[in-house]
Formats: structure tokens, C-alpha cells, sequence
């Protein structure tokens, strides 16, 4: 994908997903995960010819690993590719990285606590394989191209460019498992829009950490590290306290609970819950409604817990291993979650 020479250059790193997927036939939206094939980088962009009109494509050598097998340790291995490239490449525009969506977020939520880079990082995935009537994976990697590509997408951090729409990898997650309009920011709405004559961007992402305190630096951590143990426990009617011993028991150093909304475990579970406290287990309280915050009232903060602010489970388990690999400190904990 040589393209017009005056053009930016976009550095793209593939990472598997329904983006570089054929399917058995151009009806088949739902069995080729199992059944189809997988396209490399090149191959998609020979796919779609129409993307050396927007940017010059530098490919970047990854590992294909589907989103539903990936890990932190992948994504250690993604930074410091990002990292090194732009080390090594300070012309590049951006990076776009193409990625399943099953974890697309929580990838992109990753990156942005420990990337500190000028350049954009823009993910971007498909809901319908390239080989599919109605497709979105072309325009998707299109929008991503001129996302990365924008000056005024610079300093912006990661991405997120699905269906025309440009997120927040902090806010936004994935919402249905079919329609191409999957990915929202409930509470926030998106940053900005594609549109054919342009990016546009309508907000950024306001710092909330206040000004005198002192926040764990994430982007320091190792390429090698190895993050402590986080899992996250969905409440429910009749829910006990098994699995929160189970969590304890496997050598969890934090737990997250998707609780009932407005943010709170079921009523057998709590008795578990403060064993896991006492024994030394961080306690984050989020909730599994979807949308909304949970805000640090005074039931979790005299018994112990960290209030989720908007951050949906699966981020709030991210952010939370990340500052358990530099602090136990409860307090510091809690300015963490406030501050992000």
C-alpha cells in the first residue's frame, strides 16, 4: 500500500478480531469465529484499496491473538511495540490497531493508563467480517486511518473508532452482541464524529486527579511486569459468598463486585466480602446497571471499600491491578479511582 507520498503516515498493528475475518459466504455474520479464515494486515488492506487514499499504511509485525484469548501479558507485548515505533518512527502520524471486539475496550483502556504518547492510538474493530454483505469493517478502517491521521487527534490518548464515531477508551464499552452500532458511552457520549468532510471532536476527557496529589505512574511499569491477580464477582438474587472465597482462596489481591445497582453486593455475599477485607483483599464496589457512578458514600468508605466511579467492571478490574503493582494503600487506592 505504497499510496500518494504526501500523505501521513499510520502505523497499523493487527490483532485478530471479525476486522480481519472472512466468513463461509457473503451471508454468514455469526459462524465465521469458528468456521472462517483469518486475514493478515496486508490482506485487509488489499481488501480495501479505498484506505491508501487516506493515510500511508506502515505495517507493524504483531501476534494475531483473538480478542476472547488475549491477556495482559499481550498486552504488555502491544506497548511496547507502539512504543518502540514511535521511538524509532517520530514522523508517524498515529497508530491504529486493529482488534476483536469481545475486548476492544478493555485493550484500549489498558493502553491509555500506560502509554504517554503525543501520537493518537486509535482501535477500531468490526461487528460483520469483510466478506459480508454490509460490511462496516471497511469504513471502520477507514474513519480509524483519518482518526490517527488528524492533527487535532494528537494528545488526545486512546481511541476508539467504530461506526463513525470516535470514544473514550475510558468510557466507552461494548453494548450489543450484533448491531454495528455496539459501541457507546452511556453517560458521556463520544468525543466526536468522522464525517466525510472531516474529524470532529466536541469534548476530551477532563483531568480529575486533583492538582496536589501524587497518582501511581503506570506508564513507568515494565514490558515484563506481572500484574497482581484481579477478578470481578457479579451480584445477583441468591447470591452468597462462594465465589468471593473461591476469589480469595486462587490468590485475588483485589476483587471488583459488579453489584446491584446503585453499587452494592447482595446481602449473603457481604459477610464474605468483609473476610476478603480483613485478609488484606483491595474491594472495589462498581455496579452491573450499565451506566451511572458509584459514588464514595459513607457505607463504602467506613467499611472499607473503593467506590467504582463510572467505570465499568472490566475497566475498574484494569485500573485496579495496575495500582495494586504500586500501592496498598487504601487512600491512595481511592484517589486512583476518583482521579480516573
Amino acid at each position: 500500500m505504497a499510496g500518494n507520498t504526501s500523505l501521513p503516515r499510520v502505523a497499523i498493528i493487527g490483532c485478530g478480531g471479525t476486522i480481519t475475518s472472512r466468513g463461509t459466504g457473503p451471508l454468514d455474520t455469526m459462524d465465521y469465529p469458528e468456521f472462517g479464515t483469518k486475514l493478515s494486515v496486508a490482506e485487509v488492506l488489499e481488501a480495501i484499496p479505498e484506505a491508501a487514499n487516506v493515510a500511508r499504511a506502515v505495517l507493524v509485525p504483531f501476534r494475531e491473538v483473538s480478542s476472547s484469548a488475549i491477556t495482559m501479558a499481550d498486552w504488555f507485548a502491544l506497548r511496547a511495540t507502539i512504543r518502540r515505533m514511535a521511538a524509532e518512527e517520530p514522523d508517524l502520524a498515529g497508530f491504529v490497531i486493529l482488534h476483536g471486539t469481545a475486548t476492544l475496550e478493555e485493550t484500549a483502556f489498558f493502553l491509555d493508563l500506560t502509554l504517554s504518547l503525543a501520537q493518537p492510538v486509535v482501535l477500531v474493530g468490526a461487528q460483520r467480517p469483510l466478506s459480508a454483505v454490509g460490511s462496516d469493517a471497511p469504513m471502520n478502517v477507514i474513519a480509524a486511518l483519518r482518526t490517527a491521521a488528524a492533527p487535532q487527534s494528537r494528545g488526545r490518548g486512546v481511541l476508539v473508532v467504530l461506526n463513525d464515531e470516535i470514544s473514550s477508551a475510558r468510557d466507552v464499552v461494548k453494548t450489543h452482541t450484533l448491531r454495528v452500532q455496539t459501541f457507546r458511552s452511556a453517560d458521556f457520549g463520544p468525543l466526536g464524529v468522522v464525517d466525510p468532510d472531516g474529524v470532529f471532536y466536541y469534548r476530551r476527557n477532563e483531568p480529575r486527579m486533583p492538582a496536589e496529589a501524587t497518582a501511581p505512574d503506570f506508564t513507568t511499569l515494565p514490558d515484563d511486569a506481572v500484574l497482581p491477580r484481579v477478578d470481578i464477582i457479579y451480584s445477583h438474587v441468591g447470591a452468597d459468598g462462594m465465589l468471593v472465597d473461591a476469589c480469595v482462596a486462587a490468590g485475588a489481591r483485589g476483587i471488583v463486585s459488579a453489584g446491584l445497582a446503585p453499587g452494592m453486593p447482595a446481602k449473603a455475599e457481604r459477610e464474605a466480602y468483609e473476610n476478603a477485607r480483613r485478609a488484606g483483599v483491595a474491594l472495589v464496589q462498581c455496579t452491573r446497571a450499565g451506566s451511572g457512578r458509584v459514588a464514595n458514600r459513607r457505607a463504602l468508605r467506613e467499611n472499607g471499600w473503593i467506590a467504582g466511579n463510572s467505570l465499568s467492571p472490566q475497566k475498574a478490574r484494569i485500573l485496579l491491578a495496575l495500582a495494586l503493582s504500586q500501592t496498598q494503600e487504601l487512600e491512595t487506592l481511592r484517589l486512583v479511582f476518583a482521579g480516573h
